[in-house]
C-alpha cells in the first residue's frame, strides 16, 4: 500500500511525479539529467506549489486544501487546470475523493481514482 505522507495538501500524488520517481530509480545514475524530489511532506516543505501563496499550507494548519473555506481556490484551480491538461490528473478531483471517501479509500484505489479524460 501507498504511503499517505505522498499524498500532498494540493491532492498530488507524489509518487506518480517525475522527479520522485528519478529520486526513486537513481536516474542520475543512469545519466538522465532530472531533479530529485522525494515528496512535499516527506521533505517537510507541506506544499512546494502553494504554500508561499496560502497561510493555512505554509504554518501546516490544514492536512489538505479541501479543509480550507476558499477550496478550490484560484492558485488551486490554475494548478489543477495545468495538471489536467498535462497528466490527465486532477488535483481537486482527488481531494473531492478524499473529502467523501477518506484517504484511506484513496491509496487503496490505487491513488489516482479519477483520472480525467
Amino acid at each position: 500500500m501507498m504511503n499517505e505522507t505522498l499524498i500532498a495538501p494540493c491532492g498530488m500524488n507524489c509518487s506518480l511525479c517525475v522527479s520522485y520517481l528519478a529520486l526513486k530509480n537513481d536516474l542520475k545514475k543512469k545519466r538522465f539529467g532530472k531533479t530529485y524530489c522525494d515528496g512535499c511532506l516527506p521533505r517537510g516543505k507541506n506544499c512546494a506549489f502553494m504554500k508561499k501563496q496560502c497561510d493555512l499550507l505554509g504554518k501546516g494548519q490544514v492536512r489538505f486544501c479541501n479543509e480550507c473555506g476558499d477550496f478550490p481556490c484560484r492558485r488551486l484551480k490554475t494548478l489543477d487546470k495545468r495538471y489536467r491538461t498535462k497528466y490527465h490528473m486532477s488535483m481537486i478531483d482527488n481531494l473531492e475523493y478524499i473529502k467523501n471517501n477518506g484517504v484511506g479509500s484513496f491509496l487503496e484505489k490505487g491513488a489516482a481514482p479519477n483520472v480525467v479524460e
